[in-house]
């Protein structure tokens, strides 16, 4: 072999050699490419769900586990009509996720089904389907599904009614022990039901407890219990939107259940003036819920002759103040409003006046509900059609603790010393006293 060719066999050896390097060396600069420039490394969202074959009452269905890689939602369709979406998910892996009927649907969650895992695209905290944000101006965007290779992450069940058994045979369901229930509660706040449920079967087995109240779903809870085992749960129905009155509150399993009989009272909502200054109203009171007080101008023209007959001036300001209650439920003027108040027992609650009044001016002080600090959108708190207030006059002694106990044993003393008819003027004059030490 000749030297010349040998060193051309090395030349075309190191050529490539030289070309595998720089290919090698592209390949590297490509690959970091979006990072030379700025541009964020990401990857597409993933999803898995598995959705069994299940029987159930037609209401509800459980999906086995569902994984989300950004969070959202569990969607279950029927011929491609919504019939159930789950709440909102956080991103991990979910088991036994129960999916209820949609309040909307008639349609019965039996059938085949499919569960599809969908994204959160809206941002929003709650399902938005591409049928709502068609219907609303202001949304421009619906959530979507998980993708994999094209295709929707989905799964499909066939669930078939829950069969009742005949007569005489044996039920697997749960059975309800027992229930303890109080027999009445007040409107406007919440009752606590517990009860004890237990498996008589010899496995383990997984149903759902129904909740009712006047036959109407508030909550289901899916209980797992070993064989033969028994277990307490605990409810809380919320009463806010509940007349006064006799109900019927009920706990189901598959086939078995309990009634109850709940009476619910009138709630102790109340408000009681203890004074009434021309830049600051006192006042305790009772709140079934976060809120308010607020003093509503309710009139004027409330001043009577002080040498009027006391029967007579007494009507006459029951009068004036049937009045003045019909003006302030129509056009409420709000003076001055307390602090934020939470639900319970308040006492010498201060309600300082944004204006000053004068003696002999009506108002009415008034428990709203909201927020202190959007009176706007707050609203008068009632029960039925009535509201929750006290209508008082500026300057008059209404007996309150806010008054001292000085004060109170002058009084005493200036009513020992003069009879039923001069009461007013003894305390006109107390009053002019006082304006007098002021000064």
């Amino acid at each position: 072999m000749s030297t010349i060719f040998e060193f051309s066999t090395i030349k075309q050896i190191g050529a490539v050699l030289i070309a595998v390097v720089i290919v090698l060396a592209a390949g590297t600069v490509v690959g970091q490419a979006p990072a030379l420039f700025g541009a964020d490394v990401t990857t597409d969202p993933e999803a898995s769900i598995e959705f069994p074959d299940q029987s159930g009452d037609g209401t509800s269905v459980t999906v086995d586990t569902v994984s989300l890689s950004d969070g959202g939602f569990v969607v279950v369709t029927n011929g491609g009509d919504v019939v159930g979406v789950s709440d909102y998910l956080e991103s991990g892996t979910h088991e036994n996720v129960t999916v209820e009927q949609r309040d909307d649907e008639d349609l019965e969650m039996l059938g085949q089904l499919t569960a599809t895992a969908l994204q959160d695209t809206t941002d929003t905290g709650t399902f938005v389907s591409e049928a709502d944000a068609a219907e609303d101006e202001d949304l421009d965007e619906h959530d979507r599904p998980y993708s994999d290779g094209g295709y929707p992450v989905s799964d499909t069940a066939t669930v078939t009614m829950s069969e009742r058994p005949d007569e005489g045979e044996s039920s697997t369901s749960f059975v309800v022990e027992s229930v303890d229930a109080p027999e009445s509660v007040t409107a406007n706040g919440s009752v606590d039901i517990t009860t004890e449920i237990r498996n008589p079967n010899e496995f383990d087995d997984r149903q759902h407890v129904d909740f009712r109240l006047d036959g109407q779903l508030v909550e289901r809870q899916v209980l797992s219990l070993d064989a033969d085992e028994t277990r307490e749960l605990n409810v809380t129905i919320s009463l806010d939107d509940v007349e006064p009155g006799d109900h019927i509150y009920g706990i189901y399993t598959t086939d078995d259940g309990a009634l109850g009989e709940l009476t619910v009272e009138p709630d102790d909502a109340g408000v009681t003036v203890l004074e009434a200054e021309s830049d600051r109203v006192v006042a305790d009171a009772t709140l079934t819920t976060d809120g308010f007080l607020a003093v509503e101008a309710a009139g004027n023209d409330t001043d009577t002759d002080a040498d009027t007959d006391a029967d007579a001036d007494a009507d006459n300001e029951t009068d004036t103040d049937t009045e003045n209650s019909t003006d302030t439920n129509t056009n409420p003027q709000i003076l001055g409003t307390s602090d934020s108040l939470e639900a319970g027992d308040h006492e010498n609650v201060t309600i300082a006046l944004e204006e000053p009044l004068e003696d002999g001016e009506t108002i009415s002080v008034v428990v709203y509900e909201g927020s202190v600090d959007d009176v706007e959108n707050a609203s008068a708190y009632s029960v039925g059609d009535e509201r929750i207030e006290e209508t008082v006059v500026v300057g008059e002694d209404l007996g309150g603790d806010g008054t001292g106990d000085s004060e109170s044993d002058d009084e005493t003393e200036a009513d020992e010393e003069s009879d039923g008819t001069e009461s007013e003027d003894t305390d006109e004059t107390g009053d002019d006293g006082a304006e007098t030490s002021d000064e």
